[in-house]
């Protein structure tokens, strides 16, 4: 049977790779390897999560990106039929981009369920934080239809917001028993 998969993308520097070690810490299978350099990620990573489901570690858009990026990328997400969720990681510091809206756009075109998660966030100061998360709410409540309406929070570096995320992912793959009510 072939593994339900899981994808990550978003912006040169987001924190793609530092979120996918973050996230998967506990799984020795997964070794990402991290860049001080962004736009290290030339193609696509395949990191099969155990026997629970396969991730896919995009290369970053925007700046530094591979020339066949967007050939490569739109391939993917058209003739995935095992891709259960995307992740669209979007910098906390600096909210949405102009290209961060190109990729929406793209996933809603091919109407693939994405999750907006929102990195980076103990570097941003708390107002400035705020400020990023209801304009992406708003923007996710006027604008998108295939967008999970929960904005998930996160910091590689603090750990905070990962496990919620790990237990989302979990949950989407079908991995996360669910509790029965006593």
């Amino acid at each position: 049977p072939l593994l339900l998969q899981v994808c990550f993308i978003g912006r040169s520097n987001v924190g793609k790779s530092s979120l996918i070690r973050a996230l998967f810490s506990l799984s020795p299978e997964v070794e990402v390897r991290v860049s001080k350099t962004p736009g290290h990620t030339k193609k696509m990573n395949f990191f099969k999560v155990g026997k629970y489901f396969t991730l896919v570690d995009m290369p970053g858009y925007g700046y530094r990106a591979p020339q066949d990026f967007v050939e490569m990328v739109e391939a993917y997400l058209q003739e995935r039929h095992t891709l259960k969720r995307t992740f669209l990681l979007v910098d906390g510091v600096v909210g949405l981009q102009k290209t961060d809206h190109i990729a929406v756009e793209m996933l809603e075109e091919f109407g693939i369920p994405y999750v907006m998660v929102l990195t980076k966030i103990d570097r941003a100061s708390r107002g400035l934080l705020l400020k990023n998360v209801l304009e992406i709410q708003e923007f996710v409540k006027e604008k998108t239809q295939g967008c999970f309406p929960q904005l998930f929070l996160v910091s590689s570096l603090e750990f905070s917001g990962v496990h919620l995320l790990r237990c989302f992912v979990a949950h989407v793959t079908g991995n996360l028993p669910t509790l029965e009510a006593s």
